[in-house]
Order: structure tokens, then sequence, then C-alpha cells
């Protein structure tokens, strides 16, 4: 990323900020400070942002953020992607919730699912369970970065709709395209860890055997 007098991303947001395509329109989606949108504006990459966010207080601070960047930057005020056209923007970014909250903002939107958008998710939480509705959905993962930011692990994910639906199996779910990435090992062991957490609260059965199963070939890794 090569900017000026703009604001300084951590990595998790920077990994967000790549992904985007230059020249695009894009629509951050519960942008809080404003502070990709004012580095999407403020670098050149876009040249226009729409910065959305559901509360009052969070779009007023993105409001200081950008307002250096005047009309490249337009705030809107509501829930998920109900701000915007359809068309409106192309690369669009959900980031700051966790992976349920994400999906159903893309459930809420069915003119997303088409090819046309590029589609930045990060995940604060349930990394896996994100990954398998993209899969159940007709998504194909892209690429993924992945990065640390405020001492926990993000996966940022560049995903596309291609309408080719299929049942993700578990250990794509837990990793992903994260293999050979640096910290790949430590991301890993944190999503044993969960794994295991959720093991030790099933019942003696099938379910319990697989999730074992499943510990096991992400120990490999």
């Amino acid at each position: 990323m090569h900017t000026c007098n703009v604001p300084r991303l951590d990595a998790r947001l920077t990994a967000a900020f790549d992904f985007v395509r230059p020249g695009h329109t894009a629509a951050d989606i519960g942008c809080d400070h404003g502070k990709l949108s004012a580095a999407l504006a403020g670098s050149g990459r876009c040249p226009l942002v729409l910065a959305c966010d559901l509360r009052p207080g969070p779009l007023e601070k993105a409001r200081v953020t950008c307002a250096p960047y005047g009309d490249r930057v337009q705030l809107r005020l509501g829930s998920g992607l109900s701000v915007l056209a359809p068309g409106e923007a192309e690369d669009i970014i959900i980031a700051g919730m966790g992976a349920e909250t994400i999906i159903e903002i893309l459930e809420a939107a069915p003119w997303v699912f088409d090819a046309r958008y590029n589609l930045i998710l990060v995940p604060a939480t349930k990394h896996s369970i994100l990954r398998r509705w993209l899969a159940r959905r007709g998504f194909a993962l892209r690429a993924e970065t992945l990065c640390q930011a405020a001492g926990r692990w993000y996966a940022v994910m560049n995903a596309r709709y291609t309408g080719e639906a299929c049942e993700p199996d578990g250990l794509y779910c837990l990793t992903g395209l994260t293999a050979g990435q640096p910290g790949c090992a430590e991301y890993y062991a944190s999503q044993n860890a969960k794994l295991k957490k959720y093991q030790l609260g099933l019942p003696d059965g099938a379910e319990k055997d697989a999730v074992g199963k499943l510990i096991a070939e992400l120990e490999k890794q």
C-alpha cells in the first residue's frame, strides 16, 4: 500500500485494502472509525468509497477521519447492505463483526450473489463457519491473508460468487487458504484449541469421534 497523509492501517485492514481492486467503487460495511475508507480514498485506489455503519457514533468518527477526502467518501447510516443499491459498489468490504453477522448481511442482499462483486470479508470470530457457508452458497475463496492485530488472529478472505456450491471438508473449513503463510502454525494451534474445547462438550458418539479425527488432522498440518 502506497499512501501519503492517510491513516495508518493495522495488519488486518492492510490485508483488506490489498484485496480492493484499483479503480473500483468500494463499500466499507461496518466502517467504524473510517480509517480503511480514508486510506482507500486518500491513496487514490478508489474513486469513491461508501463508508457505512449501523451506529451514528462510529459514523460520526468516520466523518471526521474522511473529511480531508471530500466527496470521494460518502457516509451512510444503516444496516448491512441495505444502504446500497445493487451495482452501486462492486468491491464490498465487511469487517469488524462475527461470521454469523456477516452471513446474515449477505443473505439479506440476494443481489450480491453475482460474479461482478468482489467480496472482502474479515470475520472477527468463527472463521470456519464463514468458509463453510461461502462454499455451500456458491462463493469461491480466491485468496486469504492470515494476520494478527491486537493479539488476535484474523483470516482476511477474498471471495467471488461462482454459483458452484459444494460441501467443504472440515480441514478446509478450519484452515482455508492459509497453508504456508507466516504464522499459520500458531493460527492452526488456536483453531485446534477451540476445536478441543468444542469436543469436550459433546456426548460420546459419531460427532465426537469425527471431531477427534479432525483434531488429529489439524495437528499434522
